[in-house]
């Protein structure tokens, strides 16, 4: 979901207690970790475990504020908080970690929210005393106004809560000694927790927010521009007809469009992406629809069009990410494409002859690309069999 990663990308795990998170990714992810955290008994625990994996040249451990690390900007390619947020807030970690990305990076950070529109008096008097919750729209308002796209939104299972949470702390608590100092307060305050979760856990929830942070203003001509990209809506369609229109020599890729938009073996929504200028208006435009390769589900890519006043000022990539990004949240893999050689490999395309996949016609080599945007799946190999609007 947090869409491709360099293949060793640099992981800030913020807020990495014990450290499963930052096991996780140095192993499954190849990545090289900085597990950050003021705890250091879980830092000392959490060395010592990677040496005894032999990951103890991938993570790396250090004590501080997760929202005052003393780091390079665009340090990372991916920034990971999981179940850490509250202890420096939702805000702020948005604003502190934001100029820690790389180009292209991800920021994967669960955050607590309220799904009821009027929750339980009891409830909302606890988390207003600890924690004061927002609602998911209020959550991606918070996103956006910090500098971010929200790319995915993803409830955690109810069964996190237990199975790997309140279940194993009614067990340590029933093990303790409540004649500790302090302990009986401890003991009734967990306990009321854990009956207010059974009760009203209907009301709040955990989820994981996929953000990516929106380009910084590029210069173009003298002059400064910042994009936005999100699927299209109906209202959209004249403005895409138009960047269609102006991008191509003839109305051929606007048809094509049109048609596919009408087949509903090819369309799917939410993969149809425009690029809007700071003033709303549309300049770019991406499409991914079904394709099958071999008689397997697959993604096509095409059309993508910039209107000649706003090309080669990152638009259409802007749109193309996003895609790709939104393709990965719904569980696809294989995207080919048909482009410039030296243009789209920077999606993390490749020659689709890699693969064992072809065209249906003749195409050089190097034009014809492929990607996996889950590189852990199998990739189909044959040919390619565009939906019928894209003709023969």
């Amino acid at each position: 979901m947090a869409g491709p990663l360099p293949e060793h990308p640099r992981v800030l795990d913020a807020g990495c207690g014990p450290g499963r998170s930052a096991l996780l990714l140095a192993e499954e992810a190849g990545a090289h970790v900085t597990a950050v955290d003021l705890h250091q008994p879980f830092l000392d625990g959490l060395a010592a475990e990677a040496a005894r994996r032999g990951l103890g040249d991938q993570v790396a451990v250090v004590n501080c504020s997760m929202d005052r690390l003393a780091v390079p900007d665009h340090s990372f390619d991916l920034i990971w908080a999981e179940g850490s947020v509250y202890s420096i807030g939702f805000d702020n970690a948005l604003r502190a970690w934001r100029r820690l990305l790389a180009p292209g990076g991800v920021l994967v950070v669960t955050e607590i929210e309220w799904t009821a529109p009027d929750p339980a008096a009891a409830v909302s008097a606890y988390w207003d005393s600890v924690y004061p919750l927002r609602t998911r729209a209020a959550n991606t308002d918070a996103a956006r106004a910090a500098g971010y796209g929200v790319h995915a939104h993803w409830p955690l299972p109810e069964n996190d809560w237990w199975d790997e949470y309140y279940t194993p702390l009614t067990q340590r608590l029933a093990r303790v000694d409540p004649r500790r100092p302090g302990m009986p307060e401890a003991l009734a305050a967990h306990r009321a927790e854990i009956d207010m979760r059974r009760e009203h856990g209907s009301d709040y929830r955990y989820a994981a927010y996929i953000l990516r942070p929106h380009p910084h203003p590029t210069a173009e001509n003298g002059t400064m521009t910042s994009w936005t990209a999100r699927p299209e809506t109906a209202d959209d369609i004249p403005a895409v007809r138009a960047i269609l229109l102006a991008a191509f020599p003839t109305a051929a890729e606007t048809d094509i469009v049109d048609a596919l938009r009408a087949d509903p073996q090819a369309w799917i929504d939410g993969l149809s992406m425009v690029t809007t200028a700071p003033d709303s208006t549309p300049v770019g435009y991406a499409l991914l629809t079904r394709c099958h390769v071999g008689g397997q589900p697959a993604l096509a890519l095409a059309p993508c069009a910039v209107l000649p006043s706003a090309q080669r000022a990152g638009a259409g990539s802007a749109a193309i990410r996003t895609a790709l990004s939104a393709a990965q949240a719904m569980g696809e893999n294989l995207v080919v494409v048909l482009g410039h050689p030296e243009y789209y490999p920077r999606f993390g395309f490749t020659p689709a002859s890699r693969f064992g996949i072809r065209a249906p016609f003749d195409v050089p080599d190097e034009a014809m690309m492929a990607m996996a945007l889950d590189d852990t799946r199998p990739v189909p190999a044959g040919t390619i069999q565009y939906p019928a609007p894209f003709g023969e």
